[in-house]
């Protein structure tokens, strides 16, 4: 039920060279990865893609840490010695097939550590593979031209926790399952989307977030708008320097528009607002000429003949 037999079946047959394909994963990359994503995401994903990475693992470490605390759950190789006699924390722990490494290359890297480990019963959820699914889901996100290569990392260190007799089946199952959460929280709010056509972090105009709709605006001549992790609208111009105004914001952005005359209206010393007395740059939804377009609560053509052509459109 729990994968004893599969486990038990990548186990079985040992070799020298099935042990240095299974250390590398599991005793190598495991330690390094996290820190080669991270500088990969920084220099060449989006802006802000490395603080996310770094967030979704370290919960996802403290969450499963804290799973094995309180659940602890024996390791294939603790079967393979002690049967089903009942587990206590002291009892030494094992390096299981890290043994063979550490006689292969004369050097004591995992006997000593594994058999002092102070946790020797944190099998479920399995770190190893939670690590790796989460480096493999940013990275094939980010990168989707390698995706083949981080699935094939993630398949391979599942393989060598079981063949090392460090993991069943389960135990990865439960890993993979916290990283695909951790990731989707990432994603659909706080991840910012790649863009295929940047090749590094400085060639982003702007940074889209999440999996929030992008605001098509046709009054900005096709223009982009796009929110933060905060709620904080982005411009397509550039990193938050055009700031769209969200609706129901107290500025309005809306369009006032106005005849030749109102204009003519302007070079006279009168104000949009009616009067030259009128704050300056504040602008009014009505004017007192008769020809003006009220656009915030009708539009209404005054007495005087004006063609529409000289209709004008003021921001």
């Amino acid at each position: 039920m729990y994968g004893a037999n599969l486990s038990n079946i990548l186990s079985a047959h040992t070799h020298a060279v099935l042990d240095i394909l299974a250390w590398i994963p599991y005793g190598v990359g495991h330690f390094a990865l996290p820190a080669i994503c991270s500088g990969f995401l920084f220099l060449f994903a989006a802006p802000g893609t490395t603080p996310v990475f770094a967030r979704a693992f370290g919960y996802m470490s403290i969450a499963g840490v804290t799973i094995q605390l309180i659940f602890p759950c024996t390791p294939p190789w603790y079967e393979k010695l002690h049967g089903l006699e009942p587990a206590h924390y002291g009892m030494p722990g094992s390096p299981a097939g890290l043994r063979r490494v550490d006689e292969l290359f004369g050097v004591d890297m995992y006997t000593t550590s594994f058999t002092t480990a102070p946790l020797p019963f944190g099998a479920f959820p399995s770190l190893h593979a939670g690590d790796a699914i989460l480096e493999a889901l940013f990275m094939q996100y980010c990168f989707p031209r390698f995706r083949p290569f981080f699935i094939f990392y993630s398949v391979w260190i599942c393989w060598s926790t079981m063949y090392l007799n460090h993991h069943y089946a389960i135990d990865l199952v439960g890993g993979g399952i916290m990283a695909a959460i951790a990731y989707y929280i990432s994603r659909t709010r706080f991840l910012p989307r790649p863009q295929l056509d940047k090749t590094t972090r400085w060639e982003y105009e702007y940074v889209e977030y999440g999996d929030r709709p992008r605001i098509y605006d046709e009054e900005s001549a096709g223009a982009y708008y796009g929110t933060n992790a905060d709620g904080n609208a982005y411009g397509s111009y550039g990193l938050g320097l055009l700031t769209h105004r969200r609706p129901g914001s107290s500025d309005s952005d809306e369009w006032t528009l106005g005849s030749s005359s109102s204009f003519d209206s302007l070079s006279r010393g009168d104000t949009l607002c009616g009067s030259s007395s009128s704050t300056p740059g504040i602008l009014s939804p009505t004017t007192p000429n008769d020809d003006h377009v009220d656009v915030w609560s009708k539009v209404r053509i005054g007495a005087k003949d004006t063609d529409a052509t000289e209709v004008y459109v003021a921001r």
